[in-house]
């Protein structure tokens, strides 16, 4: 499904060496501002990567050092190599740097990644995240809501790492059986909510967050069971959000496949810079949701069998917009942020600041 990465062809400030470990080398690069050497069809992993950068809470964890005592033991590679590159990102003398062996510990998760073959940025990040919260889980008890309903999830045990503290969220499901009216609810977690966009030319993120969270009606095969009717019946679902993340990242589905019918959505979907407002799709518990404002969106140009990503980031050092294409970057106006090519959205509601440099050995 991934596209196939083509040569960075875009326009803009060409920096670098020619060595691909060590990078093109300069003293008077801005922090953060750093390109990645294309290993090979891996523009969707350097999108990615560059985004992950500008989350600077993040990492700020990595570069000073906290994550070595949550490593779990036996554990580690994918937070050390990540931890090693975020650092060079940030406080190396190179433009670009290479991002080989972070390529080979994400490939020890999921080997495919290791090859030049097309791969998709969002399904990437799914795995980055995942392996990152598994490396660093540690076990902590959730504090009791005090809603009966919910009671028996939220006393539970779960792993708690710096990725669910600031990138997971939790979804309410309102359950009702349409033959008794008996309501039951479920929560479930996520780090990133996969949106619908409809197939037209103009949308709104709004009208694409009301389609994930209308209710829905499950009849023929998709009847749940009812434990009052004691049989499978039509049900209503209908979805909220139970706890809000910190950071909220929206993947816009862009790509549909039916059998062997597959495309991609151009649909040019208008999304808000500043004050996101989720306040419309809440559970009743939730009084008030803070407004997120965008900080990076990975790009996706082209089709589903080729295509290119990029990444646009907002740096909290200058404040400014920059546009990475695997080793080129440059500065862009905010207004050129909001393209059809936007994949991947990641909002924050809390201020950045830019991450210290870290201890000496």
């Amino acid at each position: 499904m991934a596209p196939k990465n083509t040569t960075s062809e875009s326009s803009g400030l060409d920096y670098g060496g020619s060595s691909r470990q060590e990078g093109g080398y300069s003293q008077t690069k801005n922090r953060g501002i750093t390109g990645l050497f294309n290993l090979g069809n891996t523009c969707y992993m350097n999108a990615v990567l560059q985004c992950l950068c500008s989350t600077t809470p993040l990492v700020e964890y990595f570069i000073s050092g906290s994550y070595h005592t949550a490593i779990v033991r036996g554990r580690g590679e994918l937070a050390n190599n990540f931890a090693h590159l975020m650092e060079n990102m940030w406080f190396g003398d190179y433009n670009y740097i290479s991002p080989e062996a972070f390529q080979l510990a994400v490939s020890k998760l999921h080997p495919p990644f290791g090859r030049k073959i097309q791969h998709d940025a969002q399904e990437l990040l799914i795995y980055v995240l995942n392996g990152l919260h598994e490396e660093l889980g540690k076990s902590r008890k959730r504090r009791n809501s005090g809603r009966r309903e919910s009671s028996s999830l939220l006393n539970c045990c779960s792993d708690w790492s710096v990725i669910s503290h600031l990138l997971q969220g939790q979804l309410r499901y309102e359950i009702t059986c349409l033959a008794c009216d008996n309501t039951t609810f479920k929560t479930e977690l996520f780090t990133v909510l996969s949106l619908p966009i409809p197939s037209r030319i103009h949308c709104y993120l709004e009208e694409c967050l009301q389609s994930f969270f209308q209710q829905d009606t499950l009849t023929w095969g998709n009847k749940m069971h009812c434990s009052f009717c004691e049989t499978k019946q039509d049900t209503s679902v209908k979805s909220s959000i139970y706890s809000a993340p910190k950071i909220l990242i929206l993947h816009l589905k862009r790509f549909e496949f039916e059998g062997q019918y597959k495309r991609k959505l151009r649909t040019d979907v208008t999304f808000p810079i500043n004050n996101l407002d989720l306040s419309p799709f809440l559970s009743p518990s939730l009084q008030r949701c803070p407004r997120y404002h965008l900080y990076a969106v990975v790009n996706h140009f082209g089709d589903l069998d080729w295509g290119h990503y990029t990444a646009y980031c907002k740096s909290p050092v200058t404040q400014r917009w920059y546009t990475f294409d695997d080793t080129r970057f440059f500065n862009i106006p905010q207004s050129t942020v909001q393209t059809s090519n936007a994949y991947i959205l990641f909002y924050t509601c809390q201020p950045f600041n830019a991450p210290t440099s870290p201890p000496p050995l």
